[in-house]
């Protein structure tokens, strides 16, 4: 039962992408995030509110520097998606595994194993093939966003893992990540030029960016909850084969083969960085 709920985690953050492709026809990156936070705010804070949970924290500055790290990597995410394949964005977000193990060895000190070695090599020759140098400019830009997404994602899962290792709960860690994101991303509401109103069908979009958002995290934390841990971090790398299905039948996205073998090599070193016991920790906070 626990990994179904990872699979749906899995498939809502992919809905959660569609929405973002789809919206961004009619708002920019900054906008998108805004509404992304606020809807979880307001979400989170009525769940915390009915059942009496505390806000207080005494590590503010940790989920700081999560909030800012996990905002711009949202931003660049969002980006992205407007930018190249669906499936392509969101494998290269999911390169954070990798940067969060190098990380864990040159700024934390971690002893790191042959295996994991191993996977790091896989994984980056993964990235080269996706940013191939046959991709046209604009997608190539579209691609280093893509990868900035996972590399500053790994700073935010480090912070993760510090307050997790101080007790703080999951559920406020994300609240004040998804209040970040709506305070980040405000100054772009209010300065997009022109004012971009909201109609029936952009209403639509941005609630799917906010709801599946906010569904996928608490299916998500279930998984983690009731079920292994190293397990629900490997199926949450189905969310690349969603995307996939998503993009070749809404938006006929094809990318080339060798950018379909470097999304196999990633998501491959991916799951096997999950299963090293460095990143065991740090698992389980997704965007």
């Amino acid at each position: 039962m626990a990994s179904l709920w990872m699979i749906a985690a899995s498939f809502l953050f992919a809905c959660m992408g569609v929405c973002v492709k789809l919206g961004a026809e009619r708002f920019s990156a900054g906008e998108l995030v805004f509404y992304r936070g606020f809807v979880a705010t307001v979400i989170l804070g009525a769940i915390v509110a009915w059942r009496g949970l505390p806000l207080a924290t005494r590590h503010a500055g940790t989920h700081c520097w999560r909030g800012l790290a996990g905002f711009v990597s949202l931003v660049a995410y969002f980006y992205a998606i407007t930018l190249i394949p669906l499936a392509t964005a969101v494998t290269l977000n999911y390169t954070s595994p990798l940067f969060l193990a190098l990380l864990l060895v040159f700024w934390v000190g971690e002893r790191p194993s042959a295996r994991l070695y191993a996977a790091l090599a896989a994984g980056f020759v993964g990235v080269v093939l996706v940013l191939q140098p046959t991709m046209e400019r604009q997608q190539l830009f579209g691609g280093m966003l893509g990868l900035a997404s996972g590399v500053i994602s790994s700073v935010a899962y480090l912070n993760v893992r510090k307050l997790g290792a101080m007790g703080e709960p999951e559920w406020r860690t994300v609240f004040y990540f998804s209040l970040f994101s709506a305070v980040g991303g405000l100054p772009w509401l209010l300065l997009s030029h022109p004012f971009h109103a909201i109609d029936i069908t952009g209403g639509l979009l941005l609630a799917g960016v906010g709801v599946f958002g906010v569904a996928a995290q608490l299916c998500m934390t279930a998984a983690y909850t009731r079920g292994r841990t190293l397990t629900a971090a490997s199926l949450a790398y189905s969310t690349v084969a969603f995307s996939s299905v998503f993009g070749v039948v809404l938006w006929r996205e094809s990318p080339p083969l060798a950018a379909w073998l470097g999304i196999a090599l990633i998501v491959g070193a991916g799951v096997a960085t999950t299963w090293t016991p460095s990143a065991r920790n740090a698992v389980g906070a997704e965007l």
